[in-house]
């Protein structure tokens, strides 16, 4: 291990760290709002919105976000639709991690009694005010372990997202392998930098959890 090489490459990494966390971040904030929405409409069970979002599940859990990345990347530009890597990126986590949370909000909210969403309707409430104000906050706390291993995968999965040249932590490693063939300095600050992401988020969502969970006593 040459140290002195280490010293250079810190700020490069330094810097795909910082893109691949922002990416990462986005990613996780659309795929949460759109796997809100999806499970929503599953729930209420309306019959063609439920189809298409139960079409959208399957079909984002069965392809692999490199296909979905080359879609975006290259197939959208033949239809006339360019759009940058980051968006790429960003679209191509929302795509893939809101089926995944969806899922995960749908288990939590079939685990919740019928009888409280119905006895808030009895009392006035529409039936999205007994969605957000009775049932989604129980319904989050039971997903909850699902929703951080969630969190945890996307940020995972940001590693993919080289292939539509986005300088992440795995685009930069590969570059200077490639340059200058300093392959074990290169792998090396890339698995420290993905740990230095993960465990962070990783306890965090874990600390999130169990607050979440006291809170309403599940």
């Amino acid at each position: 291990m040459d140290w002195t090489l280490v010293g250079d490459y810190l700020p490069l990494y330094g810097q795909a760290a910082l893109l691949t966390l922002a990416v990462g971040v986005a990613g996780i904030a659309a795929a949460a709002l759109v796997g809100l929405l999806v499970a929503a409409l599953r729930y209420f069970k309306t019959p063609l919105a439920s189809q298409l979002a139960g079409a959208y599940t399957e079909l984002s859990r069965n392809t692999p976000l490199v296909v979905q990345l080359f879609f975006l990347y290259f197939g959208l530009p033949k239809l006339g639709v360019v759009i940058s890597a980051t968006q790429c990126a960003i679209i191509g986590l929302a795509f893939l991690g809101g089926s995944y949370m969806a899922e995960a909000l749908r288990s939590g909210l079939d685990a919740v009694d019928r009888i409280q969403p119905e006895s808030a309707l009895s009392l006035g409430l529409t039936r999205w005010q007994a969605l957000r104000h009775v049932v989604l906050p129980q319904a989050v706390a039971v997903a909850a372990p699902a929703l951080t291993a969630n969190v945890v995968f996307l940020i995972k999965e940001t590693s993919v997202v080289s292939i539509v040249a986005l300088p992440d932590l795995v685009y930069v490693a590969k570059d200077l392998i490639g340059n200058d063939y300093n392959t074990v300095e290169a792998l090396a600050l890339r698995v420290a930098a993905y740990l230095l992401l993960l465990q962070p988020i990783s306890l965090a969502a874990q600390a999130w959890e169990r607050s979440l969970r006291r809170g309403i006593g599940v």
